[in-house]
């Protein structure tokens, strides 16, 4: 998707374009119309009124804000893995992911169905951080699935099937500001052993970009793991505020990132950096 942004004197146009499919907003309804009337000169296009669906994604209008939910496209999802009337779980994983995940186990035989599977769960992820962690886990063995693979597939599915309706909530702050949270399971992989990084940033109070995703190299410690984390969460905050400044919208106060690790805390406040931490200086202090 790309992002276009008008500001003038004390207008602001916005444009969001994903091929063909367009969201046009802005202050000011006169400029819109013209706006709209010059393009449709050049290309055939078809007002449809207030945005009420996107790629996939239902967007309901509320008294507070906005509520989306890709119900739909669960519901598509489900079809398509003929599990439309299977029965529902409260859990999106279960306890025991990581057992056996050092054995070699069998194959399971339609990898090309898993990875449909799977693609369209990272989609179904733009509403439902609830399955982050488990659609990054599946997600990491599209190259030769498993049976124990698809079962957890068939697991995350139904627990799909229990919370179709689940959805994002929007509201107007009354301030903008931003604060982030970041973790890590340290060596959590027994295959690899590397780690898994998650953050969440929140426009407060709303919860916006969030993502787990595996750390590229070994951590030697979980202060490093943890540090390798607060970076990827500082570069996301660092991202948003650029997008925001683009909108012509400034914080209120500085960006918050939060972490439950005393030295990695530690190691953001010191300008020099000991052996164990020397060798990510170029990497993380960008």
């Amino acid at each position: 998707p790309s992002l276009f942004v008008r500001l003038q004197q004390s207008t602001v146009t916005i444009l969001l374009l994903c091929v063909d499919d367009i969201i046009l907003t802005g202050s000011s309804p006169t400029f819109l119309a013209s706006f709209q009337n010059e393009v449709s000169r050049t290309f055939a296009m078809t007002d449809l009124g207030d945005l009420h669906y996107f790629l996939g994604i239902q967007v309901q209008h509320t008294a507070s804000g906005l509520f989306l939910n890709q119900q739909r496209y669960a519901m598509d999802i489900l079809e398509r893995a003929q599990m439309q009337s299977c029965r529902s779980t409260i859990t999106p994983i279960v306890t025991n992911v990581y057992n056996n995940n050092t054995v070699e186990e069998e194959a399971y035989p339609n990898a090309t169905l898993y990875r449909s599977l799977v693609g369209a769960l990272q989609y179904l992820n733009f509403t439902r951080p609830d399955i982050t962690y488990v659609v990054n886990y599946v997600s990491q063995f599209m190259h030769v699935p498993s049976l124990r693979h698809f079962r957890l597939l068939k697991h995350i599915l139904r627990y799909i099937q229990g919370t179709i309706s689940l959805g994002m909530q929007f509201f107007k702050p009354s301030k903008l500001s931003i604060r982030a949270y970041s973790d890590t399971d340290w060596a959590g992989c027994p295959a690899t052993r590397r780690s898994t990084t998650g953050y969440c940033t929140f426009l407060v109070p709303k919860c916006i970009p969030w993502a787990t995703k595996k750390q590229q190299s070994v951590a030697r410690s979980s202060c490093e793991a943890e540090y390798r984390a607060l970076a990827t969460a500082a570069a996301e905050l660092t991202w948003i505020t650029f997008i925001l400044r683009d909108l012509g919208l400034f914080l209120s106060q500085p960006p918050l990132l939060l972490c439950d690790n005393l030295s990695a805390l530690q190691s953001t406040i010191k300008t020099t950096h000991h052996s164990r931490m020397k060798h990510i200086d170029l990497d993380f202090h960008f």
